[in-house]
């Protein structure tokens, strides 16, 4: 397993896909939070990260599946997913292997953001007058929150040898995940069950954990939402074998 996650996660290094990504990422989130009108934080007048928090999870929408397009679409598509499946590793192991390359990539771009942190610490006022609490949650809200979206790239990316269709499906279904459910919940012959419509869906048990308050519901939630993406993804892989 580990073989397979580091020729994984060498692969994304060694090409430029992860560079873009990261480059991308770093680059619409700091002009989203520093220079755009709407949403500068300068222009808001308050040392928090809230306006960053809220608008990376329509990033990683995009981004995710960019990067997870390729996990078994690609083997398939050059030939080389029948030498992977024949290895001396469970399915499973293959599957985890291929997350967990894509979790530390996800990892990589959120890091260089700490320094939006640490540069709203310096201009608050006092100085350090920022509620390191509630953003400590949201990155961690936010880490779950891609966890769940890399699950679902994985699922997309076991269904096709295309990348492009495997990119489409992972952005629609992370977007259904997110935003569907609270949609749906607004219907009007739903309405008796609004909650329990929203709580299905991934929009709200981040909002829950970005408020700085670890609520085990939420955490057994995004790991059960991974869990099944990732169950999805071995059983794809089981039919196609």
């Amino acid at each position: 397993m580990y073989a397979i996650f580091k020729r994984e996660l060498f692969s994304f290094l060694s090409s430029m896909v992860a560079y873009i990504t990261i480059g991308i990422f770093l680059l619409v989130s700091g002009l989203l939070l520093w220079f755009f009108p709407d949403t500068s934080v300068l222009d808001y007048g308050y040392a928090e990260l809230s306006g960053f928090f809220s608008l990376v999870p329509y990033l990683f929408m995009f981004l995710i599946p960019a990067v997870t397009m390729r996990s078994f679409a690609e083997e398939r598509k050059e030939g080389t997913y029948e030498l992977l499946i024949t290895k001396p590793v469970t399915l499973w192991q293959i599957v985890s292997a291929k997350y967990l390359a894509c979790l530390v990539l996800m990892l990589f771009s959120l890091i260089p953001t700490l320094i939006y942190y640490y540069s709203l610490s310096k201009l608050g006022f006092p100085e350090g007058n920022i509620d390191s609490g509630a953003v400590i949650g949201s990155y961690i809200g936010l880490f779950l929150l891609g966890s769940a979206f890399i699950s679902i790239g994985i699922f997309a990316s076991a269904l096709t040898k295309n990348q492009i269709i495997a990119f489409a499906v992972a952005a629609a279904l992370c977007g259904f995940a997110f935003l569907g459910f609270d949609y749906s919940s607004q219907i009007v012959t739903m309405q008796n069950f609004e909650t329990t419509i929203a709580s299905l869906g991934i929009n709200q048990h981040y909002q829950s954990i970005s408020r700085g308050v670890l609520d085990t519901r939420d955490l057994i939630y995004f790991v059960s939402f991974c869990v099944i993406f990732l169950l999805s993804t071995k059983l794809v892989i089981e039919g196609k074998k």
